[in-house]
């Protein structure tokens, strides 16, 4: 399941986990857990998954399309609590989040890792186009606790959840949600997504759509059209509510389908056109002198440096394609 592997990382997912959570501190006061618990996750899932290449793929500033599909999109995001076992919280939070950011792409920058970005695109619809068309035959590890990837899980992409430090496959989707992964995003698409602000058919979740419609749980895409010709004939005055919210809310669920599917439809002909070049050109490089010195510079002591070296070694062979 593993051969040929390459690790798909959702940058500021893994960051932001553990900027949020990790208390450690450089010499200099500053708190730098965000960067310490970047690398500890990074070298545990290279050493665990022993990649021939890894990917970082960061935010770029947000979806301008989805946000003109619907402006409310992900406008309730909760503030980040901070839980750093501080009696006092380190002023200027936001600053300090940005310059761990900054030092943690410069250190990435000197190791054989690629990293990309598409400017006005979420890091979620390029990780999908990734996987979908660049790195199509390639087995792929994506790294996010972010249930949209599960759309893209298939016999050669697996999820590896910091949440639960456990990978999720097929079999897993199907047991927690009662839906194949070929057909999460309509599934989602009705259901709707909390946190990212996307209202759905009221009333309706993952176990009703699984026991209402069969069809949710099979192997073969389960398509818009057909669903709403599954629901029209469903529809009568005894039966369940579903089948006729489903059949009233087809505009809604058309509008989420292009907020919610991981593919091209989101992306612009100059953002794939970057994708495609930042991995087909990448060329992994490997400078421990600029390590030691944006490190030492920091004053970041709680970085194992010997052991990232013993496992990068293989990611220094060769390009990811």
């Amino acid at each position: 399941m593993f051969k040929d592997r390459v690790l798909i990382v959702d940058g500021l997912n893994l960051f932001t986990r553990h900027f949020i959570a990790n208390p450690a501190m450089s010499d200099n006061g500053e708190h730098v857990g965000g960067i310490v618990g970047f690398f500890n996750a990074m070298m545990h899932l290279v050493e665990k998954c022993k990649p021939e290449g890894v990917i970082v793929v960061w935010e770029g500033g947000g979806s301008v399309k989805k946000r003109g599909l619907y402006k409310e999109y992900k406008n309730k995001s909760k503030p980040q609590n901070l839980n750093r076992y501080y009696s006092e919280d380190i002023p200027s939070t936001y600053e300090n989040r940005n310059l761990q950011l900054r030092t943690l792409i410069k250190i990435l920058s000197s190791l054989p890792i690629c990293q990309t970005y598409i400017e006005g695109a979420e890091a979620d619809d390029a990780i999908g186009y990734i996987c979908k068309y660049i790195l199509k035959e390639k087995n792929k590890i994506i790294v996010s606790s972010d249930h949209d990837f599960y759309q893209l899980i298939d016999d050669k992409t697996i999820i590896w959840s910091p949440t639960t430090k456990g990978f999720v496959n097929e079999a897993k989707v199907i047991e927690r949600f009662g839906i194949h992964p070929v057909n999460f995003y309509l599934a989602k698409s009705i259901a709707g997504d909390a946190s990212d602000n996307i209202p759905g058919v009221k009333g309706v979740g993952y176990k009703t759509l699984s026991k209402r419609f069969q069809k949710f749980t099979e192997e073969s895409e389960y398509i818009l059209s057909d669903l709403l010709l599954e629901a029209k004939s469903k529809v009568n005055n005894k039966g369940p509510r579903i089948f006729s919210s489903i059949v009233n809310e087809e505009n809604l669920i058309k509008r989420n389908i292009k907020l919610v599917l991981l593919d091209s439809n989101n992306l612009s002909i100059s953002h794939i056109k970057k994708l495609e070049n930042d991995i087909e050109n990448f060329a992994p490089t490997w400078n421990n002198k600029d390590v030691h010195k944006i490190l030492r510079e920091s004053t970041i002591k709680s970085i194992d440096l010997q052991r990232w070296n013993y496992l990068l070694k293989n990611l220094k062979k060769g390009t990811i394609k």
